[in-house]
């Protein structure tokens, strides 16, 4: 397989995000949201319409999302439309069947080389689950001409395939679903995240492994895409088996998918997670901040404990064994 030079290789994704800036959408400043908590949705609108300054921006809540109060703007005009929800949704103060629909701000100027924010509080329902997505559409009017972010992808699309997609929120599990346990399992959703570790580097190594048990205790599959880990410019999944005598490893294209009910090890000499171009030492008996991120039970934090080269099982805690 012909592979692309690293500097030809930087400067296509140089370019691209140049494009991807020069053309950018109406978006949400806040990516995640948790579901029965509030979600503060920061609306930046980062262009005008063909050099024509914005006068009017407005944005829908969709189902599922309650108690949506808009947040006044100097110079501009607000108001709201409210209708009633397809069914009652738990509030703080009992149950609503009704609320804000839309939200329009208007009769202001933003020039089109200025971005500015329009901000609503809002209230996620249990209706959305860790790894839905929510959409926002919104309208965006200029002195001539306008925007519809109203696309949403169907189910398995991608939204970089679409013109004119609507601003999405990945719903999460909240933080104290998150949170380890006494025992040291780390939940998320329906998962259970055991003994994050690495092993210790050689100075100048560029590449470490990283290890962990996931359980997924739910009715629905999840799938891991992805890892960070502070010393890392980047992380990926990999297999390794041996083929012909020789051990051959492999990206895991497409995520890590574990089913309801199974038990997922990533340790030495199978699955695992490789990160790569380090930029520091891990070091025995340190821990490494990361992230584990899920499809389904959104980015996880955890921490990795560090034991030493070669390592086949994570270092026993402080006063505990383990055996070789």
């Amino acid at each position: 397989m012909n592979r692309i030079p690293r500097a030809e290789l930087l400067a296509a994704l140089l370019v691209s995000a140049s494009a991807t800036a020069a053309f950018a959408h109406a978006m949400l400043e806040r990516k995640e949201a948790s579901p029965n908590a509030a979600y503060r949705g920061v609306v930046q609108i980062m262009h005008g319409c063909d050099g024509q300054p914005t006068t009017r921006v407005s944005v829908t809540i969709p189902e599922g999302v309650t108690g949506a109060k808009p947040m006044p703007k100097a110079g501009w005009q607000l108001a709201t439309v409210r209708g009633a929800y397809d069914k009652p949704y738990p509030s703080f103060h009992g149950t609503v069947s009704e609320g804000v629909k839309t939200i329009t701000w208007s009769g202001g100027e933003l020039p089109d080389d200025q971005i500015d924010e329009f901000t609503f509080l809002a209230r996620i329902s249990d209706m959305f689950g860790p790894g839905a997505t929510i959409y926002f559409p919104v309208e965006q009017d200029c002195a001539k001409g306008g925007y519809r972010w109203s696309e949403i992808p169907a189910a398995g699309a991608n939204t970089r395939d679409l013109t004119s997609p609507a601003p999405s929120v990945r719903v999460v599990a909240a933080a104290a679903e998150r949170a380890s346990t006494p025992s040291g399992v780390i939940r998320a959703g329906d998962l259970s995240i055991e003994t994050p570790w690495t092993r210790a580097t050689p100075g100048g190594a560029k590449v470490a492994g990283g290890y962990v048990r996931i359980t997924n205790t739910g009715t629905q599959p999840d799938r891991l895409t992805g890892a960070t880990m502070a010393l890392s410019g980047r992380g990926e999944i990999h297999s390794m088996s041996m083929e012909g005598g020789v051990m051959k490893m492999a990206p895991v294209e497409g995520g890590l998918t574990i089913k309801p009910g199974e038990t997922v090890e990533l340790k030495p000499g199978g699955l695992h997670l490789m990160f790569l171009d380090l930029t520091g030492a891990p070091k025995v008996g340190d821990t490494v901040p990361g992230t584990l991120t899920f499809e389904r039970a959104g980015s996880v934090p955890v921490t990795f404990a560090v034991s030493p080269i070669g390592a086949q099982a994570p270092a026993a805690p402080v006063g505990g064994h383990h055996h070789h």
